[in-house]
């Protein structure tokens, strides 16, 4: 779905019908997100509240009611166990009592209050900015570890599921749909080499061994904000808040803090660890995850570290193969691109396994 620009007339329209207690002067396209349409509402105060207004990718989320009772549910919980409700995303509700909208077009819509005064990273720079990420994250599960998970359902089944992934991606290239398969070889060699010890977590959460958790699920450093001093203030982006396994937030969190380089970076060579990073963020994480974790789930955080760039590259590869029809892209080879940086993070991480997992084993016996 690419950026909608709606005329004033409509967009009056989708604002008017949320209670929003502000009378907004204008509304301009917000942020870069792969998948949701994002309005930034300004207020006529301006000592007062601004506004997101978001449309839902209905095509990538296909139930949006049952999206939408998550993000209530889990809001709710999260503003009982947060006293202020300061640094928790807050819904406003349409004025026939909704947490959504279907307008007559059958986009959907939403509203949150605009956090004032935060900002987010793509690239973390410091120590500070990864500790308090970890901080961030380690918090969220934390605060939701007691939530019935019964109560959260799966807004896209099967996310994280490598098995499912890996299933989609042979699909894709015996179909070769888009006749790409034959000049990607070298990158579906790489993931079938490693397709095997990569189902590892699954696996063990089908033994029993590792919990299912309520997890974020999509925790790129870019979801959370912080103040202007680096302090961690909320964690947004809870469309795939979800059943889960604690070391995909993880994983998914190393991904994007400890490279070097973006996710879509067209020159690997400049795809390197920054190992202080990483070893802020666990220190973060751990500090409030230790209240939950078992030691099973700590053993399986290096093995998620892994896992999510690789399940990206899956991701990204077999979007670019059926024709770049789920990521938004901004070159015709961007998910190639991509497919081919999370790759080079992987044999980065392959490289310096032993010291990564003694840093994680460090940092939690201190906390034991």
């Amino acid at each position: 779905m690419d950026h909608i620009s709606l005329p004033g007339e409509k967009i009056s329209r989708i604002i008017s019908a949320f209670d929003i207690p502000a009378e907004i002067t204008s509304a301009s396209p917000f942020g870069s997100g792969h998948i949701n349409d994002t309005y930034r509402l300004t207020n006529e105060d301006l000592l007062g509240d601004d506004y997101l207004l978001q449309r839902i990718n209905h095509h990538v989320f296909r139930d949006v009611p049952l999206l939408m009772n998550n993000l209530d549910i889990v809001t709710r919980h999260l503003k009982e166990k947060v006293a202020s409700g300061k640094n928790v995303l807050t819904l406003i509700g349409t004025k026939a009592g909704k947490p959504y909208l279907q307008d007559e077009d059958g986009n959907y819509w939403r509203v949150f209050v605009f956090l004032k005064d935060t900002k987010s990273y793509d690239l973390v720079t410091s120590e500070k900015q990864a500790y308090e990420g970890g901080k961030a994250f380690g918090s969220f599960q934390a605060l939701l570890s007691d939530l019935d998970i019964h109560l959260i359902k799966y807004t896209i089944p099967d996310f994280h599921n490598i098995e499912f992934r890996l299933n989609n991606f042979e699909k894709a290239i015996a179909s070769d749909s888009c006749n790409r398969a034959s000049s990607v070889e070298p990158e579906i060699a790489f993931i079938r080499q490693r397709a095997k010890a990569m189902s590892e977590i699954l696996e063990m959460g089908k033994a029993g061994f590792l919990p299912l958790r309520i997890v974020h699920n999509d925790t790129k450093f870019n979801n959370v904000l912080l103040d202007s001093h680096d302090n961690a203030q909320c964690v947004i982006d809870l469309d795939t808040v979800m059943p889960g396994f604690a070391a995909y937030d993880f994983g998914d969190s190393v991904r994007t803090i400890i490279n070097t380089a973006a996710e879509d970076e067209a020159d690997t060579i400049r795809i390197g660890l920054n190992v202080p990073l990483f070893a802020a963020y666990t220190r973060g994480y751990l500090q409030e995850a230790q209240t939950f974790l078992t030691q099973a789930e700590v053993d399986s955080l290096i093995k998620g570290a892994l896992l999510l760039p690789f399940i990206q590259s899956v991701r990204f590869l077999t979007d670019y193969l059926e024709g770049d029809v789920y990521f938004k892209i901004h070159s015709p080879g961007h998910n190639l691109q991509r497919t081919r940086a999370q790759h080079a993070l992987v044999v980065k991480l392959e490289e310096n396994l032993a010291a990564l997992e003694g840093i994680i084993f460090e940092t939690w016996q201190q906390y034991q």
